[in-house]
């Protein structure tokens, strides 16, 4: 199964293309090559690029506190395991208080940094990071596997607060969905949204085997999704057959 999401307004959007580059800078931290570590410091001005957005720490925590006051309001509801509600509170208490305690935007320390800031004005020319450009980084690339972790364990640990609470809104949001079983008819799938109600996101399950891509658009009113098929020409064409899915609405 592949499953697909799609999100309704610019703000999870951007949630979820940090959540994307911190998967991957966990996986490249971790591993022992040299290479790996560089493309470990790119996916860390990556993420720096998207943090320096103003207002992005704001929103943050804007949504962790209102996160946190519907959560409030579950207390004394019989339906509801109250010491499951405390940790997920805790959790977004620990969240809140880690982000609002960084310095100014999201990785700003690391821009004092001269050393990592001479590569990433270096990154984005082609081969810019080559030994005679960047001799110090070059040797740095011949440290020892465990001292270029450490290094980089201490860099992203400014990153780190960022990284756990769009972990957690992001939890969160998809944990509201109730997934549906849907079919789309001759490969076209339209559905009319609850008035009413503000969706942030679409999620899609696709069985692999089909096959098939999801074309995804939609708004506060209507969801479309179109099936495709990836062609030998390598281009997209429309699906013509019936296929069934599983679709989330989040909100």
């Amino acid at each position: 199964m592949i499953l697909y999401e799609y999100p309704f307004n610019e703000r999870i959007r951007t949630y979820l293309r940090l959540e994307n580059l911190f998967l991957r800078l966990t996986e490249l931290v971790l591993r022992e090559q040299a290479l790996d570590h560089h493309y470990a410091l790119t996916t860390i001005f990556e993420i720096m690029d998207v943090g320096a957005r103003a207002d992005l720490k704001s929103d943050v925590l804007k949504d962790l506190d209102k996160q946190k006051s519907i959560l409030d309001g579950y207390r004394g509801n019989p339906a509801i395991a109250e010491g499951v509600l405390d940790q997920v509170i805790n959790q977004i208490d620990r969240c809140f208080q880690a982000l609002n305690s960084l310095p100014g935007k999201v990785g700003q320390p690391l821009t004092e940094n001269d050393w990592l800031m001479s590569i990433r004005s270096r990154v984005g020319i082609p081969g810019g990071t080559c030994e005679f450009d960047l001799p110090a980084y070059y040797a740095w690339q011949h440290k020892s596997g465990d001292q270029r972790r450490r290094d980089l364990a201490h860099w992203v640990s400014w990153l780190m607060p960022l990284a756990d609470s769009i972990h957690v809104l992001l939890k969160l949001l998809r944990d509201s969905g109730a997934p549906q079983k849907v079919m789309a008819v001759g490969g076209q799938f339209q559905q009319n949204l609850p008035q009413g109600r503000s969706f942030q996101l679409l999620r899609l399950t696709l069985e692999a085997s089909r096959g098939l891509i999801p074309e995804i658009s939609g708004n506060r009113l209507m969801v479309s999704i179109r099936l495709m098929r990836q062609g030998e020409d390598d281009r997209l064409h429309p699906s013509s057959e019936d296929a069934a899915f599983e679709m989330t609405l989040c909100s």
